[in-house]
């Protein structure tokens, strides 16, 4: 049975690296980012090959969704370090006199951190960026089903970085189950729902906290656009989400579409003639378009298209090339809702569109089923956009673009219900992996006498008027000119 050795001693001298506080230290935190920043500047020709040899990826798209945005995400986190580690003072009631607050965060401790396939480095070393700033020890569990992008973390990882503090995992579901049976200060999750259920279980043993990053069906809303310019933009928005990231493997990838009845017919030549300018007259032999990570998800992928009640609503593409992984961009028009490519989250280039009389009745459609990571509309129509927004829940909603809420650092990326419990991302990756603590200081020259037993009709009008801010009632009341005149008095003697 596959084991991680020595397991949990290593994990007690990380939780003795981190008692010593060498990871509180602003300096050491920037150490370690900037280690990581240097990795992926020396070693960006390896990771473009591995992301290659795991899933198919050309290096524009590398660079573009994993290299580049962790880049950003370092740069910003070295940038704003001492502010986010800085603590703010909070307000405190007026009665609070000679008395001051703030709140502070400070490291969890020991977290683990298990990533996605994927997005290997990104779903990776995003959180991790996170979990360093805000001070913390961290070993990183990496997924076995991207073994090339997980070699090369493994093998460089403690080069760049203080292997004192960080460990990293190599391994399958074996080595998950036995990580997840130790005692962590927080645990981080990206992956499928399915998945998360057993981390979340398995974290009640020691109450620890949680961050589950999930997915689900994330629906596009296309609704009747006003130039064919504008059709021919959100179309090739719709297509990068859906083919051209990862062949649509990502848990923000359009799911399916939500058009009405009367422009899907030329919703889809304008898709057709989108597909081939981006792949190609045959995409297979494209280097734009990655591959399906395993012969596993890739049968899972054709098992959809061949339910011969799916089949017949295909409309273009459907083709695949088992030696080599490829599934072809396809297009599907009111497939079945029962059949499973409307039930299960999809994980490829395969795109149901679903008619309406009126695109208004998206927003019932939506909400018929589990809440999304994330919707995307495409409208011009300002009340539509009202009603998405405050008659929908989804992790986030983007309008007339996809995807691109992920790359926002200012913005928290997390899902809602079944689609992930937990935000990240920027400032928020640092809140995730850091406990605020309340720091209150109290003046010895003031004090309210009547907190104090024992008790009687005077001391509760005294407390009554102070937690009213009637200043004017509590001065007469310590005068004597004011009573009580509750009719519960007797029950203080």
């Amino acid at each position: 049975m596959e084991t991680v050795k020595g397991l949990e001693q290593d994990l007690e001298n990380m939780r003795e690296y981190y008692r010593h506080g060498k990871t509180m230290e602003a300096s050491w935190r920037k150490s370690q980012l900037k280690g990581l920043l240097t990795l992926l500047k020396e070693k960006e020709r390896d990771i473009f090959k591995a992301l290659k040899q795991d899933l198919g990826k050309h290096p524009i798209e590398s660079f573009r969704d994993e290299i580049g945005t962790l880049i950003k995400s370092l740069n910003l986190a070295l940038e704003s370090l001492q502010e986010w580690m800085s603590g703010r003072k909070a307000k405190l009631p007026r009665i609070a006199l000679l008395t001051t607050a703030e709140i502070v965060p400070e490291p969890l401790g020991l977290v683990l951190i298990i990533s996605s396939w994927n997005f290997p480095f990104g779903l990776s070393l995003e959180p991790l960026i996170g979990a360093i700033a805000a001070g913390n020890t961290v070993v990183l569990k990496l997924s076995e089903l991207a073994p090339a992008c997980a070699s090369l973390l493994a093998n460089n990882i403690p080069t760049y970085m203080d292997n004192n503090a960080v460990k990293v995992v190599e391994g399958g579901p074996a080595v998950g189950e036995q990580l997840l049976q130790q005692k962590w200060d927080k645990i981080f999750f990206t992956g499928s729902e399915r998945i998360g259920r057993l981390v979340m279980s398995a974290a009640v043993k020691h109450l620890t906290p949680v961050t589950l990053e999930l997915g689900g069906k994330c629906p596009a809303i296309v609704d009747s656009l006003s130039s064919s310019w504008e059709m021919k933009v959100a179309i090739k928005r719709i297509l990068m989400a859906k083919c051209g990231s990862c062949a649509g493997q990502a848990c923000i990838a359009i799911d399916y579409m939500l058009a009405e009845r009367k422009s899907t017919p030329p919703l889809v030549e304008f898709m057709k003639a989108t597909i081939k300018e981006m792949f190609g007259e045959n995409p297979k032999e494209s280097c734009s378009i990655g591959r399906i990570v395993n012969k596993h998800h890739f049968m899972r992928l054709k098992d959809l298209l061949n339910d011969p009640n799916v089949k017949a609503s295909i409309v273009y593409g459907g083709s695949s090339d088992e030696d080599n992984l490829f599934i072809e961009p396809t297009i599907l028009v009111d497939p079945p809702l029962h059949a499973a490519i409307m039930t299960e989250e999809i994980f490829g280039p395969l795109l149901p569109i679903i008619t309406l009389e009126k695109i208004e009745d998206s927003i019932q459609f939506i909400n018929s089923r589990p809440k999304a990571l994330a919707i995307y509309c495409f409208t011009k129509n300002k009340s539509l956009e009202r009603r998405m927004i405050s008659e929908t829940s989804s992790g986030s909603v983007t309008f007339n673009d996809a995807l691109i809420q992920y790359a926002a650092d200012t913005l928290p990326f997390g899902g809602v219900g079944e689609s992930g419990v937990g935000r990240y991302h920027g400032k928020f990756s640092f809140d995730t992996f850091s406990h605020e603590k309340a720091i209150v200081r109290r003046s010895f020259l003031t004090e309210f006498w009547f907190r104090f037993p024992p008790w009687n009709t005077h001391k509760l009008q005294l407390l009554e008027c102070t937690y009213n801010y009637d200043y004017l009632g509590l001065l007469l009341v310590i005068l004597g000119l004011k009573r009580c005149r509750r009719s519960y008095q007797a029950d203080f003697h």
